[in-house]
């Protein structure tokens, strides 16, 4: 991202490789007072899918959202008493609306997530209390892997899981794992070794920490374990991160309901948040699992009809190629024999993994914990995915696995 788009004046939210129809464009409202701007939008905002942009006074892109309803969503910006809160504070800094029609909430997702991502627009990462910025949880820093948060993709880690929102959650789970898993928690700094590494001098080590002497780490900062021994904690961790391992839940649930039971009442309160935290980033990679491991399919999505779309976004289908959870593409769904030759043949290429399709038809990591949360909270769509061999609604392998 161009660290000047932040600051630039804004023009255009720009292409948008997810939607394969021409884009309307923008519309766009402005006014120094907020009465103006709400009044402008209960006149101009129709009620449909989109995209909108704040802009500040001078001129700079300050938030994008998403809505399924514009009209409403942007109408609650100019509620009585938000003052303090995000809303309130959003409008205060706002001169001017923009806004981009989508043929679907499951568009307007995509391409909130793209925009945020390009323009990274100071409220949505910044200034505002309370506000959930991405996190990554993941399992790496060797020669001794430990848990760790980050706030961005680490392409040295073992393994993440991400992004997830709720960063207090993540390093409490964090905290908790490297303690169930016996990984160490010190800094990246401190030197490891292990029994079977030689050392020319013979010196007596101390550890960083308590954690070996309460064993609840194996002690690699002092060469207190081997090699293969920490490898496998390591190797346990990874499974509990790829949604393989749920066996630290029930640890700590049992550790709970022992101390409960034997009245160790602040303990077993301890316990409880540990286990929220720790059962909250199971389910998050689960989910994240189950998608990379079944969702390969082609998700039709038919525009949402409104007598205020847009002439270009009518009666519209866009199909959304869908590999281990991520979006690699769209295509328009076709609609005469011609087009549906076309779309049949670059869908066995995209099948077979051809990368000679393209940039727009590259895998989208970002997108595989929307995907993974879209259904989830949207089973039922898993129903009208298809592969591109068969019919539509054919693939009921597919929707038999997926649908549990």
């Amino acid at each position: 991202m161009d660290a000047n788009l932040t600051e630039a004046v804004f023009v255009d939210f720009g292409d948008d490789l997810l939607y394969p129809f021409a884009r309307v464009g923008l519309s766009r409202i402005e006014s120094d007072a907020a009465d103006e701007l709400r009044a402008d939008v209960r006149r101009y905002v129709p009620r449909v899918p989109g995209v909108y942009g704040m802009l500040d006074v001078l001129g700079r892109l300050i938030y994008v959202g998403k809505s399924k309803c514009l009209r409403n969503r942007l109408l609650s910006y100019f509620l009585p008493n938000n003052e303090e809160d995000k809303a309130g504070r959003i409008v205060q800094s706002t001169c001017a609306i923009v806004w981009e029609y989508q043929p679907s909430d499951f568009a307007a997702l995509l391409r909130e997530q793209s925009l945020i991502r390009r323009f990274q627009p100071r409220y949505n990462v910044q200034g505002i209390p309370r506000r959930q910025q991405p996190i990554y949880v993941c399992l790496g820093r060797g020669p001794a892997e430990q848990f760790y948060t980050a706030r961005q993709q680490d392409p040295k880690a073992l393994f993440a899981v991400g992004p997830l929102f709720g960063a207090m959650r993540a390093n409490r789970a964090v905290e908790v794992l490297n303690r169930l898993f016996l990984l160490r928690d010190c800094s990246s700094k401190q030197p490891c070794s292990f029994t079977e590494q030689l050392q020319l001098f013979d010196i007596a080590r101390r550890p960083g920490c308590l954690r070996l002497e309460i064993e609840s780490c194996l002690g690699p900062c002092i060469a207190a374990c081997s090699r293969s021994v920490y490898a496998r904690q390591v190797a346990l961790g990874k499974a509990f991160l790829e949604g393989s391992n749920d066996e630290p839940v029930a640890e700590v649930e049992q550790a709970m309901l022992r101390a409960a039971r034997g009245r160790h009442f602040e303990q077993a309160i301890v316990l409880r948040e540990d286990l929220k935290a720790i059962t909250w980033l199971s389910r998050r990679a689960g989910d994240m699992a189950q998608a990379r491991q079944r969702y390969t399919f082609v998700y039709p999505v038919m525009s949402q009809a409104s007598a205020q779309q847009p002439l270009g976004h009518a009666s519209r289908e866009v199909w959304y190629l869908i590999r281990r959870g991520l979006i690699e593409g769209a295509v328009a769904a076709p609609t005469t024999a011609g087009e549906r030759r076309q779309v049949e043949s670059l869908l066995k290429k995209w099948l077979a993994n051809d990368r000679c399709l393209g940039a727009e038809y590259t895998p989208r990591p970002e997108t595989l914990a929307l995907v993974a949360s879209w259904f989830r909270n949207n089973r039922s769509e898993l129903k009208r995915t298809f592969l591109p061999e068969g019919k539509r609604h054919a693939a009921k392998e597919i929707v038999g696995r997926t649908a549990l």
